[in-house]
């Protein structure tokens, strides 16, 4: 009798925490997609000019943020009804798939700690040299491609310039007339507003991924016992 009970109570804690799993996996899910189609996020990266493209290192971690989030309710799922049914086949895969998915989540946290700074100094170069094209062609042609990528950043972020020095040169040059590329008593750089944009993105795909590896691996340590 107290064998039987206590095979009961693993199995709804089997099943709560693979209810769980698939909870989360339809948060992260959720999340990857606003991500996705962030409007400032969606602005800057769609932006080009003379055949220069945004770059786009930023959606390769949101997509696998997509893909992780399916499986994961795939998955979740199956491991519900696995240990309803009390199936050690469908539970058998359930834990071989949580062993995959683990190892996937691994490699991408390596792959993501290594290009934690890639995404803001991509940017950073794409703006600069936005803002060297436009500064430099400005007086021949004040809506050419370079300076409608360099208002898209200033009115997506309310930014102005590189740093304080050119933040204060262009205002200079705006109020002047020579150009007309900054919104006006905007006094914040650009580089600070990109970082302050993204890596507040990175660190929530970081938590996403520190939660997930959490609840996998009490999920598979409850799998794993009852499968033995």
């Amino acid at each position: 009798m107290g064998v039987e009970g206590c095979t009961k109570c693993i199995k709804y804690l089997l099943f709560f925490f693979n209810f769980i799993f698939w909870l989360t996996g339809g948060v992260i899910l959720g999340v990857a997609l606003w991500l996705r189609h962030d409007p400032k996020i969606s602005t800057l990266l769609g932006l080009e000019y003379d055949g220069n493209h945004a770059p786009s290192t930023f959606y390769i971690s949101v997509h696998i943020l997509i893909a992780v989030g399916a499986v994961m309710m795939v998955v979740g799922f199956l491991g519900c009804y696995g240990a309803i049914q009390e199936s050690q086949c469908l539970l058998g895969t359930f834990f071989a798939c949580l062993v995959i998915l683990f190892a996937c989540e691994v490699a991408a946290g390596i792959w993501g700690y290594m290009n934690r700074d890639t995404v803001t100094k991509e940017m950073k170069i794409f703006y600069d040299n936005a803002y060297d094209s436009a500064v430099n062609s400005n007086m021949q042609e004040k809506n050419n491609a370079a300076t409608l990528v360099l208002k898209a950043f200033h009115e997506t972020l309310s930014c102005c310039g590189k740093g304080t020095g050119t933040n204060l040169l262009t205002q200079l040059t705006d109020i002047t007339g020579i150009t007309n590329i900054c919104p006006s008593n905007t006094f914040t750089s650009c580089h600070d507003r990109i970082n302050e944009l993204f890596h507040d993105k990175i660190y929530l795909i970081g938590i996403a991924a520190l939660v997930v590896a959490v609840i996998m691996s009490f999920t598979a340590t409850l799998t794993h016992g009852w499968t033995c």
